[in-house]
């Protein structure tokens, strides 16, 4: 008998936003699972603390190391292993909880492992709120209305297609703004839409950074949890 394997999603950062259906599940699982950096430590784990309490351990916790390099082949050689200790759990009977932060179908690390488990098990998935929204609810800001077109792109496109985007569409999200942030800054400055952009790090968590003002910020690297909300100043309201 094969278990479950479950994508649960926890969210930005904040414990109290993750969803009733997320806890009941991180309480019930046989065998948690989840990506801890190079410190040792796991951002899902942190976020999911409230869940955890007074869980139960009944088994050793898969952990998976991922280490922080934009080699894919590192990351890839991660998820390979994480996925066959999964695989050993699940072939025992007993139902995995994978922690993602954020939505696991969302640039989320979970995508990685459903897919080399895909078609060997049950899986179930549990959206998270996504750090968008928890960000433009941070901001107080709509994301898009009427008939606004809305755009996602990452930090990792090039130059050309971040301008790209700003041009064509009014309101756009450039997630994973870390190492891409003078880029970013550039893209904006590039097509006129710096007043229009609103940046915020860590959203929901203790060390959370808001700018409203983009042209104050460092021309330099930012962190990794970090990204742009980009709309038009003026907006219809009808």
């Amino acid at each position: 008998m094969t278990g479950t394997f479950f994508g649960i999603g926890v969210g930005p950062g904040d414990p109290e936003l993750v969803t009733l259906k997320a806890v009941r599940l991180i309480q019930q699982a046989d065998v948690l699972a989840y990506l801890v950096g190079e410190s040792g430590q796991s951002q899902a784990k942190q976020i999911a603390v409230l869940a955890l309490e007074g869980r139960v351990a009944k088994h050793q916790d898969i952990i998976i190391p991922m280490p922080m390099s934009t080699r894919r082949e590192a990351a890839n050689q991660a998820y390979d292993q994480g996925a066959q200790a999964i695989r050993e759990a699940l072939s025992q009977g007993l139902n995995v909880a994978f922690l993602c932060e954020g939505d696991p179908l969302f640039f989320g690390s979970f995508t990685y492992l459903m897919e080399r488990l895909n078609g060997e098990c049950q899986i179930q998935v549990v959206p998270g709120i996504s750090s968008i929204h928890a960000a433009a609810a941070e901001l107080q800001h709509p994301l898009t209305v009427l008939k606004e077109s809305f755009c996602v792109v990452s930090g990792r496109h090039t130059k050309e297609q971040l301008i790209d985007a700003l041009r064509n569409h009014g309101s756009i999200v450039i997630m994973k703004a870390g190492r891409a942030r003078p880029t970013i800054l550039k893209a904006l400055e590039l097509t006129g839409r710096m007043e229009d952009a609103k940046y915020v790090e860590y959203v929901g968590r203790d060390n959370q950074f808001v700018e409203n003002d983009v042209r104050l910020l460092q021309n330099e690297q930012g962190p990794y949890f970090s990204l742009f909300i980009v709309s038009r100043k003026e907006r219809g309201t009808r």
